[in-house]
């Protein structure tokens, strides 16, 4: 389920050592609206977005926003029906990450969103050699929960969670 702790691969080396780095979207203007006690504030695509996009990857000093591995088009949220859905795009289609990324993601949304909310974490169709082995894991709770009893693999997912210093 998990690589190196060291953030590379395996055997030392990063399987992608020279990844494309995009540029951040810009912070999101805060309307009065949203400022208002008074109006309930209803949970949106770019909230989550703003929740996950700095996330930091694994192998890299970067966040997934910077390597493109999450974008807001591809979270989906429904408030009334409180579902929240995000792919996410490995760097490459061979990633031994790929889980690890997609367990952080899991992880900061459980972390961060009120507990009646069903989250789907997955990966972009198409774009990885093991996406269903990987989808199968992140949607078991029982395996995500005893993931997370695994204190080293708890500690690196709080690494990718961390904010960069």
């Amino acid at each position: 389920m998990v690589g190196a702790s060291s953030g590379a691969g395996l055997g030392g080396l990063l399987e992608n050592a020279n990844p494309l780095i995009y540029q951040r979207s810009g912070e999101r203007p805060i309307t009065a609206g949203e400022e208002d006690d008074q109006v309930p504030d209803s949970i949106d695509d770019r909230e989550i977005f703003d929740l996950i996009r700095s996330i930091n990857d694994p192998e890299h000093p970067l966040t997934l926003e910077e390597l493109n591995v999450v974008e807001q088009v591809r979270v989906k949220v429904n408030d009334k029906e409180s579902t929240v859905a995000v792919e996410f795009t490995p760097t490459i289609p061979h990633c031994s990450m790929a889980t690890l990324i997609g367990l952080s993601i899991k992880v900061k949304l459980i972390r961060s969103l009120p507990e009646r909310f069903k989250m789907d974490v997955h990966i972009t169709p198409g774009t990885h050699a093991s996406e269903h082995a990987v989808n199968k894991q992140l949607a078991d709770k029982e395996r995500v929960a005893a993931a997370l009893e695994n204190s080293h693999l708890l500690e690196v997912v709080n690494q990718c969670l961390s904010a960069r210093s």
